[in-house]
């Protein structure tokens, strides 16, 4: 009798014995041996643990996070994961390792964090003042609005998942997650954090009206608190309807609010673009203004982002002063004569802001109190 041994991905020892026309084989699965997670809670980013696991006959690791009422599961092939929790408290972690889907040990572990909690700073939790501005306008009509109001999003948002196509066509670091959107206290939170997930570093959210909500003209303001830092480009905008047949820029663009977290000429944690992009005969187009909060960090309180736009022009408001404008009557311009969806995300680097550096600290957030559309 012949006996072969070999190991299978490393991990599996499968074992083979034939004699004569005998084709019959046995499988022999050995689990992973020696499991140990260590958890180190950073001493430079709030509410950043970074996990560490090693174990004999691996092929891969996981990690389940216990986090409020929701369960966080981080795959990582090499045992190194990190996950940042918004807030303060002491948290389950139990990891994994596998040698196969049904073949694992596992370990259990827990972790305090603190996390501050003080007004100020997309960092650290949502501003109570800022601008605002009233339900009605003369001569116009309400005929849309988010107060985002509940525990969820309404049925006219859904999320757009994953890292998208080159990095959402901007080098963007992040991965899109479900799971960075809260609904409380009377806001949106789109949550940035410093972790690994689907083979990035980064995780935030991205949120659509497509197919739900979209139009064409009237008053839009959206009352926000921004977040901040080196690598952070929060956006309120929106696309054209027919994206998904004439594709980009094609369906035309409206930046409503756009901000390249960190320092720089005429940018950074103080400063709302405006701009729109459009297609000019094969070539992108694009025209865009800037305006600096005179007090300070957009982080810091809430302001309003607002768009009056008709079938002239297209005008960019923040807290009522307008900043930029443009005449969109030009035949080259008929992208703006549509309908447009809203998309609210926050994106993580790209070619715009940069990465992330040594300054920026994670998590950070966008807040949002409310959407309103007036025709």
């Amino acid at each position: 009798m012949k006996q072969i041994r070999f190991l299978l991905i490393g991990l599996l020892s499968l074992s083979l014995w034939g004699c004569g026309d005998d084709s019959s084989s046995t499988v022999e699965i050995i689990r992973p041996t020696n499991l140990r997670m260590d958890l180190n809670v950073s001493n430079s980013t709030e509410g950043l643990v970074e996990i560490s696991m090693t174990a004999n006959f691996t092929n891969y690791y996981r990690v389940f996070i216990e986090e409020g009422s929701k369960t966080v599961i981080l795959d990582s092939q090499d045992g190194q994961a990190s996950y940042t929790f918004s807030e303060s408290g002491t948290y389950t972690i139990r990891g994994r390792a596998y040698a196969s889907f049904e073949y694992y040990t596992e370990v259990i572990d827990s972790v305090s964090v603190e996390v501050s909690s003080g007004g100020g700073g997309g960092g650290g939790g949502i501003p109570t003042t800022g601008y605002t501005t009233p339900l009605t306008y003369p001569g116009y009509t309400l005929v849309w609005n988010d107060e985002f109001e509940g525990s969820s999003l309404s049925s006219d948002w859904t999320h757009e998942i994953g890292t998208g196509t080159n990095g959402w066509g901007n080098n963007e670091l992040q991965y899109y997650r479900a799971e960075n959107t809260e609904v409380k206290d009377g806001y949106l939170v789109i949550t940035a954090k410093n972790e690994t997930f689907g083979g990035r570093n980064y995780t935030s959210s991205r949120i659509v009206t497509r197919g739900m909500q979209s139009f064409k003209y009237g008053r839009i303001d959206i009352r926000a608190a921004l977040p901040e830092g080196q690598g952070l480009w929060p956006a309120l905008w929106m696309l054209g309807d027919n994206f998904n047949t004439v594709g980009w820029p094609a369906c035309g663009e409206i930046d409503i609010m756009e901000m390249v977290g960190g320092n720089g000429p005429n940018r950074g944690d103080e400063y709302c673009f405006g701009t729109v992009h459009w297609d000019n005969n094969g070539t992108k187009a694009d025209f865009g203004g800037s305006i600096r909060s005179t007090s300070g960090k957009l982080s810091q309180e809430f302001h309003v982002y607002s768009l009056v736009w008709d079938a002239n022009a297209i005008t960019w408001y923040f807290d009522d002063t307008q900043f930029h404008q443009i005449d969109i009557t030009p035949a080259a311009l008929s992208e703006f004569q549509e309908k447009f969806f809203f998309i609210f995300n926050v994106a993580v680097g790209g070619d715009w802001p940069g990465s992330p550096n040594a300054s920026t600290v994670f998590p950070q957030q966008m807040a949002v109190d409310y959407v309103r559309v007036f025709q």
